[in-house]
């Protein structure tokens, strides 16, 4: 699995050129990438690119690989971002969330140019939930009546708690996330719109309509899926 990882990212690397701003993206298999990435501008094969991070992962890996780093608001535009999801589906809606990342990850893959998806072949889906729930980030003070809320779409929610701390998962934005299982999602631009317009929650883990191109690590090799 970790190979099909650093096998789709190192063809995102074929995305990038010279004088480009990319969105960082958090997880696994984007910290692969971030890692190809800042081998190439350490060795000069790549000039004036610039990261803007997703998470404060994304960013120390940025630092740490030699990636310029530059926030959202230091940018005209970005060109290209490059994530990982954690479901994709035949139209290329995603679910993304696992690493209580994905205000920020929403924030800057709506606003760019191009947005490059990273994946191994598990986690293509016939349609979204199937095998993952979808992360809310919520207010702290309203996390329980959200949870409540919720079992209006025939859903159960459950508290994310930390693996390394005692209580529950803090994002970076100091909310907590609810991981909320659907029996069934069968429309998942309707169903993201309408849980944002919950009181209290912040965003969601639908990524509907965004992906440009999906990269999919497979054992015969990388395949490219194109909305």
């Amino acid at each position: 699995m970790e190979e099909l990882k650093r096998a789709v990212a190192r063809e995102a690397l074929k995305f990038i050129e010279d004088d480009t701003v990319i969105g960082l993206g958090t997880g696994s298999t984007t910290a692969y990438f971030i890692e190809y990435l800042g081998k190439l501008i350490m060795e000069e094969e790549l000039e004036d690119v610039y990261g803007v991070p997703t998470s404060h992962q994304s960013r120390l890996l940025a630092i740490e690989n030699g990636i310029p780093v530059v926030s959202l608001d230091e940018v005209d535009a970005i060109d290209i971002a490059v994530d990982g999801a954690d479901e994709v589906d035949p139209s290329l809606n995603l679910i993304k969330g696992r690493g209580a990342a994905l205000t920020m990850e929403k924030i800057i893959e709506y606003r760019v140019g191009t947005f490059l998806v990273l994946v191994d072949e598990s986690k293509l889906v016939e349609r979204l939930g199937q095998k993952m729930p979808v992360p809310i980030e919520v207010i702290p003070a309203a996390w329980r009546a959200i949870a409540e809320e919720v079992e209006v779409f025939n859903a159960e929610a459950e508290l994310r708690m930390a693996a390394k701390k005692d209580g529950p998962v803090i994002t970076d934005n100091g909310n907590f996330i609810l991981d909320v299982r659907f029996h069934r999602i069968d429309d998942p631009l309707d169903l993201e719109i309408e849980l944002n317009n919950i009181p209290g929650v912040v965003e969601n883990g639908i990524f509907a309509d965004i992906a440009d191109v999906v990269l999919v690590g497979t054992k015969d090799g990388v395949k490219r899926l194109e909305r």
